[in-house]
């Protein structure tokens, strides 16, 4: 098939190409001293950091779901990549790993290079912030697949920790308190229930004012996902555990990381959700239950700690700028209850 035959199925190569150099001179700012290699191969490469004994490797893969319709709506990429990277270092924070490598992967109805190299400096960015190197990636362009003018972004993260030094959860025992740290909004979850409210219930635009909240619809939703890598790094040999609060919220994510025998008691009244939980729970006539089942009410990450551990974990949360609670503790049994 021809280039000209090529474009009208749809595919555009000389756009392709285009998008793919100004990729090239991105991903070669967000490269560190573990690179291996040069950009544009068929893999990327990084060492295996000399200083972590015993190396464990631990790799994730995510995406930021529909918030991409929202960065689509407001004319804004940039921020969904950074989103995608600090949501993949979160991930592996939790098993106490350092990030060292991550690659994205970009599909699209149709590839524009305006675009494209936006959502690609938004990843370069998170990576750089966290001397994480962007080991390549891949864009595809599939326009039976997807709608004109839509994208999906999505990423796996590697990373290391030393083998004596991996949190499991399996530490976590009866007492241990539950410390919340601060999210900075919706992060990537529970996008297509706030826009259906937001947007057809409530009849809002990007643009609108949200009522009780301060802010604009586009700036409340696309607020960044808070990474929790500063914040926690330096204790996380304090922790015993550590719950990242993604899809399915507090109950769905905190019983990942505790073991067999245990359960947790969640006090709500610890800490008050940001207006725009308050807003979608309203304008959406969402029960309280569900609402802590889909988003995650203002807590983007749980550290399970002893009680002597807890002055410290909030002591370094707050260098880091995030805002902590004592939000509940550990308690025999099983399951989370949310008071």
């Amino acid at each position: 098939m021809s280039a000209e035959r090529y474009r009208d199925a749809g595919v555009d190569l000389a756009a392709a190409r285009a998008a793919k150099d100004r990729i090239a001179r991105i991903v070669a700012e967000a490269r560190t001293g573990l690179s291996v290699g040069g950009v544009g191969g068929f893999g990327g490469m990084v060492r295996v950091p000399e200083d972590v004994p015993s190396p464990v490797l631990v790799s994730s893969t995510d995406g930021v779901g529909t918030k991409v319709l929202v960065a689509i709506r407001a004319g804004v990429h940039d921020t969904v990549g950074e989103d995608l990277v600090n949501h993949c270092v979160d991930d592996i924070l939790v098993h106490g790993a350092r990030p060292v490598a991550f690659l994205d992967y970009l599909a699209a109805a149709a590839i524009d290079p305006v675009t494209v190299a936006a959502l690609v400096e938004g990843v370069a960015r998170g990576c750089r912030r966290h001397d994480l190197a962007l080991a390549g990636g891949e864009t595809a362009e599939l326009p039976d697949l997807y709608h004109e003018g839509h994208y999906d972004l999505a990423g796996t993260i590697v990373g290391v920790v030393a083998e004596d030094r991996v949190v499991t959860g399996d530490a976590v025992r009866p007492g241990d308190v539950l410390v919340g740290l601060a999210s900075s909004g919706l992060h990537t979850n529970g996008y297509t229930l706030a826009r259906r409210i937001i947007f057809d219930d409530a009849g809002l635009d990007i643009d609108s004012p949200l009522p009780g909240v301060g802010t604009t619809v586009g700036d409340a939703l696309l607020a960044v996902h808070v990474s929790y890598a500063a914040a926690l790094t330096p204790v996380l040999d304090r922790v015993h555990g550590l719950a990242h609060i993604t899809g399915g919220g507090i109950p769905g994510n905190l019983v990942r990381s505790l073991p067999e025998g245990v359960g947790a008691r969640v006090e709500t009244a610890r800490w008050t959700p940001p207006p725009l939980f308050t807003y979608l729970q309203e304008a959406g006539h969402v029960s309280r239950s569900e609402m802590f089942d889909v988003f995650n009410m203002g807590i983007g990450m749980i550290a399970i700690a002893p009680a002597g551990a807890v002055a410290s974990i909030e002591r370094s949360a707050r260098d880091a700028g995030v805002l902590t609670w004592t939000i509940g503790e550990v308690v025999a049994g099983s399951g989370i209850r949310i008071d």
